[in-house]
Order: C-alpha cells, then structure tokens, then sequence
C-alpha cells in the first residue's frame, strides 16, 4: 500500500534520530520528550508547485515541519506524517 497526499500537502516519512549525551550513552525513544520535527519527503500533493511549474520541494529532500503539524499515519508499518506545505520550514542539505 503507498500513501498519496492530496491538494497542498505532504507526505514525510519520518525520520528518528538517535541521540547520545556527551559520555556516549544512547537515549531510548521512551525516555525522548521532544516530537521529531524532521523527515524525508515520501509524497507531494498536486498542488506544491509553484507558478511556473517547479516543485518547491521533491521525493528524498529532508525536511523540517513545525513541531504541531500535520497527522501521523502508520502505513505497513511505516510511520508518515501528512503535513501542509506551510508547515515545512526548511529543506536540510
């Protein structure tokens, strides 16, 4: 199954870091209060383009999204977050 946004939105699979303190230790994703705020792009609805027909973002950009955006969806196991362009504010990279 593949997902497809619609209209003005994205799809983002996201993307977990793994985080160490400075001794090296890794912090488990229950211990993380922070929601990931970055993704990989998966999806672009018909309507992320601009005026004369360039995409602003595409397929494999990473992206970060504001920290409330979006829905989260599991598809096959995958966890997407279904964002509004307007909620991506930056491409890394």
């Amino acid at each position: 199954m593949s997902v497809k946004p619609l209209g003005d939105r994205v799809a983002v699979k996201i993307v977990e870091r793994e985080e160490k303190t400075e001794g090296g230790i890794v912090i488990p994703d229950t211990a993380k209060k922070e929601k990931p705020q970055t993704g990989k792009v998966y999806a672009v609805g018909s309507k992320c383009y601009t005026e004369d027909e360039k995409p602003e973002i595409k397929d494999g950009d990473m992206v970060v999204f504001d920290k409330f955006a979006g829905t989260e969806v599991t598809v096959d196991s995958v966890e997407y977050k279904i964002v509004n362009i307007e909620d991506i504010v930056a491409v890394i990279g």
